[in-house]
């Protein structure tokens, strides 16, 4: 009868009402999350973590093949390629990395700059122990002879690497045009044109900022009056005298090792002086261009 008449379906109805309005009452809902923050629930999800059964099954789960194959469509996803590229060309990221490039750099060259600053203090202290002369009361602020040999090393590891592209192509154009040309002309040539490019290279740095990337690099340069622009004439003065300096097997240098004021030979003939500088200062071809 009571299938027939729908009286089941009813109250089967109503009873489902009556359930969901309980549910959704505030009364329920209190004590819900009573119960979900009472130490009961807390306990039995620590146990359940803890449980040797439970980790073997996540375990399972994680080595499992479905796993791998949904990690591996993920990955091969468009979104996912798209999201990852925006990631990357992202701004901020960009000068994160940046940033922590130049930081990196930097720091190893402020470690070479402090080295090569104690090996300055530390070669003079030798040199002039060992030939009787009184030894410097405090630190000097003119740059010693290892700061200075390490800067002309950088300059020339430059000037190579210049000097080795412009002559492969100049090279690829000779063989090109003169096909078996003598090579002793050419080797000639070569070293002509090094020691043209070199001094060129030298001359024009002091000139306009009175340091080349090599002394950049050390953070010292070379000043003239007081001021790092030396010009063409006191530049081309010191040039002449790092050549006479550098005939004797380098004898001119050693006034660098003996001299109150650290100069050589060619610092006696263009009355220049090197200093050490703070690493923070613009470039110098930034200084020179900006005026």
């Amino acid at each position: 009868m009571a299938g027939l008449t729908g009286v089941d379906q009813a109250v089967g109805a109503a009873t489902e009402e009556a359930i969901v309005r309980a549910v959704e009452s505030p009364a329920v809902e209190r004590a819900l999350v009573r119960v979900l923050q009472g130490p009961a629930v807390e306990e039995a999800v620590q146990g359940a973590l803890e449980s040797p059964a439970v980790e073997r099954a996540l375990t399972e789960a994680l080595d499992s093949e479905l796993v791998d194959r949904v990690w591996q469509q993920l990955l091969a996803s468009d979104e996912v390629q798209s999201l990852v590229e925006r990631i990357a060309q992202a701004p901020e990221i960009r000068a994160a990395l940046a940033a922590q490039s130049v930081g990196l750099l930097e720091d190893i060259a402020e470690q070479i700059r402090r080295v090569a600053r104690r090996l300055d203090d530390a070669l003079e202290a030798v040199v002039r122990r060992l030939f009787l002369r009184k030894r410097r009361a405090q630190r000097s602020d003119r740059v010693g002879l290892v700061s200075r040999a390490m800067a002309v090393g950088i300059d020339i590891g430059i000037l190579n690497a210049l000097f080795l592209a412009v002559s492969a192509l100049v090279a690829l154009f000779v063989s090109a045009v003169l096909p078996g040309a003598a090579t002793a002309p050419a080797v000639a040539l070569g070293a002509a044109a090094w020691l043209v490019g070199g001094g060129l290279y030298l001359t024009v740095f002091w000139a306009l900022a009175g340091q080349t990337p090599g002394m950049r690099f050390m953070s010292i340069q070379v000043e003239a009056g007081g001021s790092p622009r030396l010009g063409a004439r006191v530049a081309f003065r010191r040039l002449l005298g790092t050549v006479l300096a550098a005939i004797p097997f380098g004898a001119g240098f050693l006034g660098i090792l003996f001299s109150e004021r650290r100069r050589g030979l060619h610092d006696s003939i263009a009355d220049t002086e090197v200093r050490y500088v703070s690493p923070g200062r613009i470039a110098p071809w930034s200084v020179a261009a900006t005026g």
